[in-house]
Order: C-alpha cells, then sequence, then structure tokens
C-alpha cells in the first residue's frame, strides 16, 4: 500500500509514505486507494480510502491534511487541523506540530516530502512542472527555514512521478524552459514525434532541491505512466476516461 524512502525512514520521530493504489475501496476507473477529493469518485469511498491512509500514518482522519492545489508557489504553513472541505490554495505545506500529516496528492506530477529531524519541522510539496519551474521547491525550503529548520540538515524524497522515458512535451513547453534559463536543454532528450521532446521532471526537481542547498535527496525512481499501481492523468487522457484517481504522499511527527 506504500513505497518508503530509506532516508526518510531512518530519521526518528518521523513517519511518511507515499501511497500507491492497494488497500482502497474505490471502484472503476478509480479503483483503489483513490484519494482525491477534487474527483468525481464516490465520496464516502474517497473519505473510507482517507481513513485508511490516515491510520497508517498514526493520525486521526481529521489530522490528514491535504491542500486546494493549484500548481502555484504558494505555502500553507499549518498550525492547526482544517476542514478539507475548505483547505488553502497552495502547494506545499509545512508545520513543526506534531500528529499532524501533511498530504500533497498526485497523479504523475512529483511528490517531494522534507524532514528536519533536529528542528522537528516537515513539510510536503506538489511539484508538477509548473511549480517546479516557478519556485514551489525553494518557497517549501523558505517556510521550513521560518520554522527553524537548517535546508543544510533537511531530508528531500521525491516520489512516484512521472518519468522521462513516458513525459513527452511539445517544442512551446521547451521553449518556456528555455527562457527561464539555457541550462534547462538538458532535462529534455529528441523524442520520436518531430517537434516534441522527452522531459525530466525527476532530474529537473533534484536539480532546484540541489541548488536551493538541499544535500540529502532521495528518489523512488517510480515512473506513474505504465505503472498501473499508480494513478496517472496522462494515462487517463490516453485512454480517454473522463476522470482519474489522485495518490497521497504524507508525512508526519510522532508526538
Amino acid at each position: 500500500m506504500t513505497i518508503s524512502s530509506s532516508q526518510l525512514a531512518a530519521l526518528p520521530g518521523v513517519r511518511h509514505a507515499f501511497f500507491n493504489r492497494e488497500g482502497g475501496v474505490s471502484q472503476g476507473i478509480y479503483a483503489g486507494l483513490n484519494g482525491g477529493i477534487g474527483s468525481n469518485d464516490d465520496p464516502a469511498a474517497v473519505a473510507e480510502n482517507r481513513r485508511r491512509m490516515a491510520q497508517t500514518m498514526g493520525v486521526p482522519p481529521e489530522h490528514f491534511l491535504t491542500l486546494y492545489q493549484v500548481h502555484s508557489p504558494d505555502v500553507a504553513v499549518v498550525e492547526a487541523p482544517w476542514d478539507n472541505a475548505a483547505r488553502p490554495k497552495a502547494d506545499a505545506l509545512v508545520t513543526k506540530v506534531p500528529g499532524l500529516a501533511l498530504g500533497v496528492t498526485t497523479a504523475d506530477c512529483g511528490p517531494i516530502l522534507f524532514a528536519d529531524p533536529d528542528a522537528r519541522v516537515i513539510g510536503a510539496a506538489h511539484a508538477g512542472w509548473k511549480g517546479a519551474l516557478t519556485g514551489i521547491l525553494e518557497a517549501t525550503l523558505d517556510a521550513m527555514d521560518k520554522l527553524g529548520a537548517d535546508r543544510s540538515r533537511v531530508v528531500a524524497a521525491i516520489g512516484p512521478l512521472i518519468r522521462q522515458p513516458s513525459y513527452e512535451v511539445g517544442d512551446e513547453f521547451v521553449a518556456r524552459f528555455a527562457a527561464a534559463s539555457p541550462d534547462y536543454a538538458r532535462f529534455f532528450i529528441p523524442a520520436a514525434r518531430p517537434g516534441h521532446a522527452m522531459f525530466d521532471l525527476g532530474g529537473f526537481i533534484r536539480m532546484r532541491l540541489e541548488t536551493a542547498g538541499v544535500i540529502a535527496i532521495d528518489d523512488t525512481g517510480i515512473d506513474t505512466y505504465p505503472d498501473e499501481n499508480f494513478f496517472s492523468y496522462r494515462r487517463s487522457v490516453h485512454r480517454a476516461e473522463p476522470d482519474y484517481g489522485r495518490a497521497v504522499h504524507a508525512i508526519a511527527l510522532e508526538p
């Protein structure tokens, strides 16, 4: 039901999980552990899936928190639980409060979980290409710094996401990155189709983390597109499905 980072798992007082589709009650195109409040799945099934994930994380369901994600560089600082029906619009969340599970939802985008075990500060970020390009990772680290973290101590784990062999993009996409920095050309290789390229989102995320000063970086290496154990927006589009499920990836400080 979960994938873990060996580096995060080694930290005392920190619990985390990259959840896949196993162990849930959703049916049809959402089959399995769909945690997407914004999906068109049966809300009762989503609530039960999230209850199971909260149990795995060792927190009550009302302490299993996710965001209304908008592909932004915005970060929410969590001081107390919120009603997920009125969750804030942001793409990362950080806290130093024990007993809260911070979660991000993905279906090809990159989930990154962060922890400074000495300062007892954690974070979770949702980084698709737009968020990664516009600074969501750096903003997450800045917010953790303000809570007392030191990014040279932070462990960052990159979860399951769409990898370069599966991520075909058009020339306009490549041009957007080239306009930001000529150095970003190294994250693209030619695609089989003319006028297209294959984008290395995982490599781009790692580079942004390293440039921001993170030394300890782990990566699950999993490609969500070909792996049926994970939800994939792009796979759902290619299959002409009307909607798609969302995985939740979470981290918590144990009391």
